[in-house]
């Protein structure tokens, strides 16, 4: 059976360049992962299973990733995606901010170097960085660089690499939206399938 996660592609408005889009990424810690750098990234997600909300792990993993809570909303359902090897990811985006030098990731245990009997423990998320669209689209995971399509075709227009000026900030906003941002005890309060075409 495939496995299932589910995270959330944070977004902001640099004050960089007036209304640039920048995305929040993050690189998963461990020895396999440190040599690489394109199509490593992510989004902060995590496993979560059968009959359990989405929405909720979504929450916990952003949790415990980057040891923040997650911004409150409102989230805006991105669908879901299958990356190489059958796992599907399931996605929320979301405006807030946060300092990405700053993160403090949970860690996990495993024997490294291997056969050598001696367990180390790596963070979950070595890094987290704000990056624009186009750099995103390099980073991130093959599978995921459709959540970021999905959020700037929900946003309207977005300045292609070939434009000299960008679009005014306001041309970003993500249209208000009926579901409701999970909150509390209840993350599941956003409604499931509320975007199926962007369903795999």
């Amino acid at each position: 059976m495939s496995k299932s996660s589910a995270g959330l592609l944070v977004y902001r408005m640099s004050g960089a360049a007036p209304g640039m889009l920048e995305l929040l990424v993050v690189h998963p810690g461990g020895p396999f992962w440190a040599k690489k750098d394109q199509g490593a990234w992510s989004i902060p997600k995590g496993e979560y299973k059968p009959g359990l909300p989405p929405a909720a792990c979504a929450r916990r993993e952003f949790s415990e990733e980057l040891g923040v809570p997650p911004p409150e909303g409102p989230w805006t359902d991105l669908g879901e995606v299958t990356q190489r090897g059958g796992k599907r990811v399931r996605a929320w985006a979301v405006r807030g901010d946060l300092d990405a030098s700053k993160i403090h990731s949970n860690t996990f245990e495993m024997q490294w170097p291997p056969g050598s009997g001696r367990s180390r423990r790596f963070p979950e998320i070595d890094a987290a960085a704000w990056v624009t669209v186009d750099v995103a689209r390099q980073k991130l995971v093959a599978a995921q660089v459709a959540f970021v399509d999905r959020l700037v075709a929900c946003m309207g227009d977005h300045p292609s690499p070939a434009r000299d000026e960008p679009t005014p900030a306001g041309s970003y906003m993500l249209p208000a939206r009926d579901e409701p941002t999970p909150t509390g005890d209840d993350p599941s309060s956003v409604k499931d399938g509320s975007s199926p075409q962007f369903r795999a």
